[in-house]
């Protein structure tokens, strides 16, 4: 029988009581004799650094994909290996890398999987699993997560409110771009970086077919007006390009993004930060063990 620490994240929204129990139920049923730990939003990467001290073999990281880059951000270069157990609303990462969102199966790939070797991301020191962002994402992030706080409202409809209101103040910003292949100076509303490729048009937008293959995924949105952003991002979905609609980045391994401004405002995989720039973006290849099915 496996044995392992499952740090279950009692702030996400989709937690609810009982949940540890039935999260340790699940993996004992499966085979994995596991603690079940639980544990607020904020000290997860801290009680994973604890633990990955300790030579705890397999920490479960049980929550959304914020938890999830919290751990992983402690675990990534160690020999410690991550299982997942997906609580979260949207669960790119489980989902992208074939994790069950039901618990029972979910337990059985970390009974069963092998460990995988994956990629992560960083941004100044800071760990990103799915993406990160500078332009109006991070701003819908910052709206949505003040509804949240002062007006109890779902993630759901403080987004659909956020990314209203941002759109009615819609600017772009002006960055300048250093990779291997030369510098650039852009004016655009949306700058993204994710942990390996993302395809865009529908029905796989915001998939990623691999998470190993070394490379970021740089997508620099050219549209400086909101009627023409909004139309891009139409044509995009279905599959139309237009080289004034989007420039991708390709075989990018390292990114620099500067700004005549103080901070940067990031989102980082659903999560807002401010960042005084330089930022620098590198893809940390295969620095992850994580159990998923191959």
């Amino acid at each position: 029988m496996k044995r392992a620490i499952t740090l279950v994240n009692t702030s996400g929204g989709s937690f609810a009581d009982g949940a540890g129990d039935r999260i340790g139920e699940a993996l004992a049923a499966a085979g994995v004799d596991s603690e079940i730990v639980l544990v607020e939003g904020k000290d997860c990467a801290a009680r994973a650094a604890d633990h990955v001290k300790q030579g705890v073999e397999l920490i479960i990281a049980a929550g959304g994909d914020g938890t999830m880059g919290a751990v992983a951000g402690e675990l990534a270069g160690s020999k410690a290996v991550m299982g997942i157990m997906p609580l979260g609303t949207l669960n790119h990462f489980a989902r992208d890398l074939g994790i069950p969102f039901d618990i029972a199966e979910a337990a059985k790939v970390v009974a069963q999987a092998k460990p995988r070797k994956v990629d992560i991301a960083e941004v100044n020191g800071r760990i990103f699993i799915n993406n990160a962002s500078i332009g109006l994402y991070p701003l819908m992030v910052m709206d949505r997560d003040g509804q949240r706080k002062r007006l109890g409202r779902s993630k759901r409809l403080a987004m659909l409110v956020a990314s209203l209101r941002t759109m009615t103040r819609f600017h772009s910003r002006r960055l300048t771009l250093s990779t291997d292949g030369g510098e650039a100076k852009v004016d655009t509303p949306l700058l993204f970086v994710g942990n390996n490729d993302y395809r865009v048009a529908l029905p796989a937008a915001g998939r990623r077919e691999a998470l190993d293959d070394g490379e970021l995924c740089v997508m620099v949105m050219r549209s400086k007006s909101l009627p023409g952003f909004l139309a891009a991002t139409g044509r995009a979905l279905i599959g139309i390009r237009r080289r004034d609609d989007m420039v991708r980045l390709k075989g990018v391994k390292e990114l620099k993004v500067d700004s005549p401004r103080s901070h940067l405002s990031v989102a980082m995989d659903g999560e807002a930060l401010s960042l005084p720039p330089p930022l620098t973006f590198r893809i940390r290849p295969r620095a992850l063990k994580v159990i998923a099915p191959a």
